[in-house]
């Protein structure tokens, strides 16, 4: 894990903030909704043994993401409302066997929803 370096942008924070956290707290997944893909791009990165799951509802990225480092890219459609896509995403995760109740992951989206290069948003849970 890298310490000691400056970020200039606010998604490269947030993604050092997963990992770290993650990390940190024994996280079973790290999970980023993403149009991009560049929030598991910076993340996958930095060699960290949390498996990442990059959600995201476009194609093109997904398979883009698949050549990403420990970056396992999903196809899911998302709200475009934060809370709505955060249950929905941890529910997609569970009938995907990839977490279940009492596990703690790390996601991260951006607000407004939907706007590429935009995470700025970083939350801890642990599944219900």
């Amino acid at each position: 894990m890298v310490t000691g370096q400056t970020f200039t942008r606010i998604d490269q924070s947030i993604a050092m903030g997963a990992l770290f956290t993650a990390y940190h707290l024994g996280a079973k997944a790290i999970v980023a909704l993403t149009d991009s893909g560049s929030m598991a791009l910076w993340m996958s990165r930095h060699r960290v043994r949390i498996p990442i799951y990059a959600l995201t509802p476009k194609i093109g990225t997904q398979r883009k993401m698949a050549l990403y480092r420990n970056v396992r890219p999903m196809l899911m459609d998302t709200s475009a409302h934060r809370d709505e896509a955060l249950a929905q995403a941890e529910g997609h995760l569970k009938r995907q066997g990839v977490v279940e109740t009492g596990d703690v992951y790390a996601i991260t989206c951006g607000e407004p929803m939907g706007a590429p290069g935009g995470t700025n948003m970083l939350k801890i849970c642990r599944v219900g």
